[in-house]
C-alpha cells in the first residue's frame, strides 16, 4: 500500500475491484473527447464496468518479472476514486517505468490526481531503484499535462495514435531522478506484503544474480 496526506494506493481486493467497475460504469469523462489510446470507455457501462475486471485479473495472470503492470486502486476518504497503473519492461535492465491512470468524473480536479502519481514515482524510485518514468497524453488533456509538469517531466516527443478512426498526437513526457527529487513534495509512505517484496525483488534482481551495480537506495518501511 501507498498513502500520501490525500489518497491511499491499494493492491485491488475483489471488494476494491467491484467499486472500480462501478465507477467506471459511471463514466470516467465527457463522451465527446476521448483521453485513452486504446478507447475502452466508448463501451456501454455495463461493458466499461465488466472490461475493468477483466483488465486487473489479467494484469495478474500475466505478471512477469520482465514484463509487468501493477494496478491499483486509489482510495480518498475511504472511497474508491479511481486507478493508478505502473509498469516495468526489462525494468532490471532499463530502469525505467511507465505510468498511467484514471479517476471517476465526480473525484477530478480536486488535486488527487497529483496525490497519485506522486505515490507511485515514489515507490519506483525510492522503493525500486528507477532512474526513468515515463508517461503520454494527448494534447488536449491537459489535466494530465498538469500534473506532469507539475512532478519535474520534461516533454519527451510525440507519437501519432489511431483513435476513433483519427489520428491523434500524443505528447510524451520523461522524468529522471533527479527531476523527481527536486519536485518531490507529496509526502509518501510505503507499506508492501512479504509477497509483493518477492515480486519486487524478482523484477529487480531478475536478469543477473549478483543484482545490478547499482539498485538505488532502500526503500523506507513505514
Amino acid at each position: 500500500m501507498l498513502r500520501t496526506p490525500r489518497v491511499e494506493l491499494r493492491w485491488p481486493a475483489l471488494a476494491g475491484l467491484d467499486a472500480l467497475a462501478a465507477l467506471a460504469e459511471e463514466g470516467i469523462h465527457d463522451p465527446g473527447v476521448q483521453p485513452f489510446s486504446e478507447p475502452w470507455t466508448d463501451a456501454p457501462p455495463a461493458d466499461r464496468a465488466r472490461s475493468t475486471l477483466q483488465y486487473h485479473w489479467r494484469l495478474w495472470g500475466l505478471w512477469r518479472p520482465d514484463n509487468w503492470r501493477l494496478g491499483l486502486v486509489t482510495v480518498a476518504d475511504g472511497t474508491v476514486t479511481g486507478m493508478q497503473e505502473v509498469a516495468g519492461r526489462d525494468f532490471a535492465v532499463l530502469r525505467e517505468v511507465d505510468t498511467g491512470s484514471w479517476l471517476g468524473r465526480r473525484f477530478q480536479r480536486q488535486g488527487i490526481g497529483t496525490h497519485m502519481r506522486a505515490a507511485v514515482l515514489a515507490l519506483a524510485f525510492e522503493g525500486l531503484g528507477a532512474q526513468y518514468a515515463t508517461t503520454e497524453a494527448f494534447g488536449d488533456n491537459l489535466a494530465s499535462r498538469g500534473v506532469s509538469r507539475k512532478l519535474g517531466y520534461a516533454e519527451d516527443g510525440r507519437n501519432r495514435l489511431a483513435v476513433r478512426g483519427q489520428p491523434v498526437q500524443a505528447i510524451r513526457f520523461r522524468l529522471d531522478r533527479a527531476a523527481w527529487e527536486a519536485h518531490r513534495t507529496v509526502p509518501v509512505e510505503i507499506f508492501r506484503s512479504s509477497a509483493w517484496r518477492r515480486a519486487c525483488r524478482a523484477s529487480v534482481w531478475h536478469h543477473d544474480s549478483s543484482g545490478p551495480a547499482s539498485p538505488g537506495p532502500p526503500v523506507s518501511y513505514a
